[in-house]
Order: C-alpha cells, then sequence, then structure tokens
C-alpha cells in the first residue's frame, strides 16, 4: 500500500461539478494499492497515518499527531501511485491491485481509520475526481508498506 499524505488546511473532492467531500484543518491522503499488498499491509499502514506526529505544538514543533489535534482525513483513492516510469514514455500500471481489490482494501483502510476515532471523509472510487487543497507547510509524507 502507498500512500501520499499530505497535511492540509483545507481539501475538497469534486465529482462532475458536485462537492463530494472536504475537511478543514487535517489531513488528505491519496491511496493506491498494490496488486500484493494483503490486509497486513493496510492494518501497519493505518497505524502509522494514526500515529505519525506531524502537527505542530505549542512550541511550533511537529510533535501531535491527528488525534491529538482533533483533525479530519479526506481520503482518495489513487492507483497511479504504483504506476511504473521505468519504461518508455506512457507509465505501466501493472503493479496496481485490480479495481475489485483496490476499492475493498481501501475502504478497509478508511474503516481502521474510523475505528481510532478519526472523521474519514471519502472520494468516489473510480470517478475521475478534482481535488483541490491548501497544503499546510508544506507538509508531505510518503509511506509505502513494502519499505518497512
Amino acid at each position: 500500500m502507498r500512500v501520499l499524505i499530505q497535511r492540509v488546511t483545507s481539501a475538497k473532492v469534486t465529482v462532475e461539478g458536485y462537492d463530494k467531500a472536504d475537511i478543514q484543518a487535517g489531513l488528505l491522503l491519496l491511496v493506491g494499492v498494490g496488486r500484493e499488498d494483503s490486509l497486513e499491509d493496510i492494518e501497519r499502514t493505518c497505524r502509522k497515518i494514526i500515529n505519525l506526529r506531524i502537527f505542530e505544538d505549542e512550541k511550533g514543533k511537529m510533535n501531535l499527531n491527528i488525534k491529538q489535534v482533533n483533525a479530519d482525513i479526506l481520503s482518495v483513492p489513487q492507483f497511479t501511485l504504483y504506476a511504473d516510469t521505468r519504461k518508455g514514455n506512457r507509465p505501466g500500471f501493472e503493479h496496481s491491485a485490480e479495481p475489485r481489490m483496490a476499492q475493498d482494501y481501501w475502504k478497509k483502510c478508511n474503516e481502521l481509520l474510523r475505528q481510532e476515532g478519526v472523521t474519514v471523509k471519502e472520494g468516489v472510487f473510480g470517478a475521475h475526481m478534482e481535488i483541490a487543497l491548501i497544503n499546510d507547510g508544506p507538509v508531505t509524507i510518503w509511506l509505502d508498506s513494502k519499505q518497512k
């Protein structure tokens, strides 16, 4: 599982001209599921997201996690995180999970985050989405469950 985490002051998903979901301060997650991912990958990644200390404390030091600042998550499925660009100029996606598996694992990830007491809003799986965000910091973190 690959997740690009962006700390945001706001983020919004629009689908076919309609606002689907939005958050104020929190995390925008672009979530990719790989063909070889397991439930263990999802669980480990979700634990890391919940516990990442990337919000600033009163001294301006990144020392607080999402639960400590009572922020929300906007989770967006993003199969292109598994793009293979080693050959040619057109990316290949043979390492991305098949759509059914990807959707199931993405939904499972969102549910695990919710079980931790965090509000999670979602983009739309398989839809063409427009994502608007204001990156805070900027703070952008890359997680890959296969890099232990």
